[in-house]
């Protein structure tokens, strides 16, 4: 298991450029006033809100900087459960994101499997609207990568090695960010 997850992370570091790319989009996105929007379904929502906690409140202890723009689309019960009791499922993220988004933010739509309704129909708003769609995908991508504006692929299926990859990406590209923003 150990050994499996340090396989992948070392294979997805063999090929920076989808990082490197998904940093260019967020630079571009921050340095205009806009913001980072995450979403994503049970442990890729956890990932969702650690990732955007990570941004508005501190990611590395070490690098003073104000707070800056993120938000995640499963954090408000009320606004999730009323989207899919009014909408569909398929508008659960999609809803929120019309109201809150705009165009030159950047979604990271994150889901294991690439099949997640609720991410696909968020893609699709983010695409409608001129947010950057970015997938923090698993296996193929599944139909969320035709989707994305920029993706990486974790090429697996086991849901727990995808999510071990999906967290340890999240935190390089905010690095890697932050690294830009502050320096």
């Amino acid at each position: 298991m150990l050994r499996r997850s340090a396989e992948l992370k070392l294979a997805l570091a063999e090929n920076s450029g989808p990082v490197l790319a998904v940093v260019d989009a967020c630079e571009t996105a921050m340095r205009a006033g806009r913001k980072l929007i995450f979403c994503g379904n049970g442990g890729s929502a956890a990932d969702a809100q650690h990732l955007a906690t990570e941004w508005v409140i501190r990611l590395r202890g070490a690098v003073p900087r104000a707070s800056w723009p993120a938000i995640t689309l499963a954090l408000d019960t009320s606004a999730v459960t009323a989207a899919v009791n009014d909408f569909g499922v398929d508008e659960m993220f999609a809803r929120p994101l019309r109201g809150l988004g705009q165009a030159g933010d950047v979604l990271f739509g994150i889901t294991t499997s690439g099949k997640s309704a609720n991410v696909l129909g968020a893609l699709r708003a983010a695409r409608e609207m001129g947010v950057v769609a970015v997938g923090l995908l698993g296996g193929d991508g599944g139909p969320a990568l035709a989707l994305c504006d920029l993706a990486i692929v974790v090429p697996e299926t086991n849901t727990a090695r995808v999510q071990e990859c999906h967290i340890t990406l999240g935190h390089a590209i905010l690095t890697l960010l932050e690294d830009r923003l502050v320096g």
